[in-house]
């Protein structure tokens, strides 16, 4: 009786791991848990990767994120212009109000150029987020301003990521077919040798 039920035990204990391992496997299942073959696109903030085919909401994306960047430089500017304001009137003298103006004129120029450039190559070297972090806080208004007009064309960083998506895509497709290469040559080959081998005494 005892022997009965500890075999009883162990079917049950087989059954039920059974479909577990079966479904965490790379093709277990329907191929629901199965990831993609080759390389995925990476996404973009704001959009994702609807980048990729232009679709599931894109244009609604590119004109939400071009009408809340130019609604954010918009306050932004205004900001300014309180705090230019406040220090006229606590009378700090005139070259402290040149210093000012400049300052965020020529960091906003700049951050905008930084920004800008991000969209289309990777940043390398003095030129990473983090080196300009500081950099496109004070210029807010000009990465505001570079994701707006970015915007309009396409979504920014979105020329840069499906030229890098599209040449994986070519590296990858190279690699599987070298590895797998012509099953008729292979096969002509194999007959090949066979003769060879049977040719010899």
């Amino acid at each position: 009786m005892s022997e009965q039920q500890q075999t009883g035990d162990n079917t049950s204990a087989d059954t039920s791991a059974a479909p577990a391992g079966t479904g965490s496997g790379p093709a277990g299942g329907d191929g629901s848990t199965t990831a993609a073959a080759g390389p995925q696109p990476e996404p973009i903030r704001f959009f994702g990767t609807t980048w990729v085919e232009r679709d599931r909401g894109y244009g609604l994306r590119r004109a939400g994120v071009a009408a809340g960047a130019l609604a954010a430089a918009v306050v932004g500017a205004f900001a300014l212009r309180l705090g230019y304001q406040g220090l006229a009137i606590a009378e700090v003298g005139g070259f402290l109000n040149a210093l000012v103006i400049v300052m965020f004129a020529v960091c906003s120029a700049i951050a905008f150029r930084k920004t800008w450039e991000g969209f289309t190559r990777r940043p390398t070297g003095a030129a990473t987020p983090d080196a300009l972090r500081s950099l496109n806080t004070i210029g807010f208004i000009g990465v505001l301003l570079a994701w707006f007009f970015r915007t309009l064309k396409e979504a920014p960083g979105e020329k840069l990521h499906r030229e890098e998506y599209e040449t994986a895509r070519v590296q990858y497709d190279k690699r599987r077919r070298s590895r797998t290469g012509n099953p008729a040559t292979r096969a002509a080959n194999r007959g090949g040798q066979r003769k060879q081998k049977r040719k010899r005494p």
